[in-house]
């Protein structure tokens, strides 16, 4: 027994949960010295979905957003969801755009980079690993949790220990979907205490109502870290709330040493952030409630809001429930992959294929990604696939069974002479790699500003007067 750490995600997945991942700097910024305060073990505050939503949809530069909040978060750590061999984007990239993004995250702030697999493919998390350590960050490799007949605690274990041998110095277990039970998760725990030396982390979801309880579950089977949401960005579809975990270790063996009162500072800003959230729409109600059905068809809640608008572009909102009832289908077909960024987009779309288009039954109208999930592209998918899905699938396409990146050649010179006019720091290399329209837009609109900005001053200076 000893002191848990906690992890705040109010920077990043809390506001990706619940709203859609819209928070601005602007709106970080007069709260991020009271988050340095705190004493937590990290504020998770970039990566996953941040980097696509700056660029996208805030008009910010993503990079100069994670070195604000370094500049203020002098005392604590800062930490970041990384996709593998994805990194923030939803395809493969070659090993040296890997290497230089790692490469340039530690060097603009981040401390620790939590690598993820949607499939659990170790193949697809080595080049990350090994450019962390590289770069001296704290390699944090996490286990897509997920339930199935091809998952158990042993093959959890087993790929915990793998991790630990490529490098790992912690271990995450990621229940994207809420769907890891309290004890359940005690012997998750046990086992995985067992298995490995290095400090293991939980990160759950609120959205079947459990995470509070799987938490302390947790903590009493031994966990050292867990993550949390400041409570007015939490609960719903996100994390458990900060204040409610600590209050409840308070005083026992496993006190967070937090102080409620400089959690309350932090509560009261938030507070104010969620009413203008829920006033402008940003936060729909629904994303707040608790969804037991989670459970059973395993749908995170950012695949099921892209569900309900995938039906509702299409005018068939009423076919949410055959979706769902879809979905745990086509991952079983699919070999159970874990239903995270990319998969859960990639399961969520073909089973709205499948019940939208099934004049010659299901699979009448397959997308590309899924036939690439089959093929082999991705990675390995956790239990065989059908030699009958395959042939319905991708035909006699040849399967893939390397390492999926071992085919990518080289991208960054390319991609530095796609960058050349547009380019204002080194980093916009790597925008321009994950999300090129996207980023490209972005840096028109930037230089725009800019010019706006210095006709503004000649006209200050006198430049234009007549």
């Amino acid at each position: 027994m000893s002191k848990v750490l906690v992890t705040e995600t109010v920077l990043r997945d809390a506001h990706q949960s619940l709203a859609a991942t819209r928070m601005t700097t602007e709106e970080m910024l007069p709260i991020l010295d009271d988050l340095d305060k705190v004493g937590y073990y990290s504020l998770e505050a970039w990566g996953g979905a941040t980097f696509d939503a700056c660029l996208r949809f805030l008009h910010e530069d993503p990079w100069n957003r994670l070195r604000i909040i370094r500049e203020h978060a002098k005392n604590t750590k800062l930490q970041m969801l990384f996709r593998g061999q994805n990194i923030l984007g939803y395809r493969h990239y070659s090993d040296d755009v890997v290497e230089y993004f790692v490469q340039k995250s530690i060097a603009n702030g981040i401390d620790i980079i939590r690598i993820f697999d949607a499939l659990n493919d170790a193949r697809n998390l080595q080049t990350a690993i090994k450019a962390t350590i590289k770069e001296g960050g704290h390699v944090q490799a996490a286990i897509s949790y997920t339930t199935s007949p091809f998952h158990s605690n042993e093959n959890f274990a087993q790929y915990a220990k793998q991790l630990e041998e490529m490098g790992a110095n912690s271990i995450c277990i990621k229940d994207m979907a809420g769907l890891l039970k309290p004890y359940e998760a005690y012997q998750l725990v046990k086992t995985l205490k067992n298995t490995v030396k290095i400090p293991i982390q939980l990160h759950t979801h609120y959205t079947s109502g459990l995470a509070s309880m799987t938490l302390l579950k947790a903590i009493e089977a031994g966990v050292d870290i867990v993550d949390t949401a400041i409570s007015p960005l939490a609960m719903g579809t996100s994390n458990p709330p900060t204040e409610s975990i600590v209050a409840t270790l308070e005083g026992t063996p496993y006190d967070t040493g937090l102080d409620l009162k400089k959690l309350d500072v932090v509560s009261k800003y938030f507070s104010t952030i969620r009413e203008k959230y829920l006033a402008n729409g940003l936060i729909d109600p629904k994303v707040l409630k608790v969804d037991v059905n989670a459970l059973l068809y395993q749908v995170p809640g950012g695949m099921l809001s892209n569900l309900v608008s995938q039906l509702k572009l299409a005018g068939k909102s009423d076919k949410l429930a055959d979706v769902l009832a879809e979905v745990p289908k086509v991952r079983k077909d699919a070999g159970y992959p874990p239903l995270v960024t990319p998969t859960s987009q990639i399961v969520g779309t073909q089973a709205v294929n499948n019940v939208l288009f099934n004049e010659n039954g299901r699979y009448s109208r397959v997308t590309k990604e899924f036939k690439a999930l089959i093929r082999g592209e991705y990675g390995k998918c956790p239990a065989p696939i059908s030699e009958d899905i395959k042939k319905l699938i991708i035909g006699d396409d040849e399967i893939i069974d390397y390492r999926p990146a071992d085919k990518i050649p080289p991208e960054l010179d390319s991609l530095r002479e796609r960058v050349a006019p547009y380019q204002e720091q080194e980093e916009d290399v790597l925008s321009l790699a994950l999300f090129e329209q996207v980023a490209i837009k972005f840096f028109e609109w930037r230089k725009e500003q800019k010019y706006k900005l210095d006709s503004n001053a000649d006209v200050n200076n006198g430049i234009h007067s007549v």
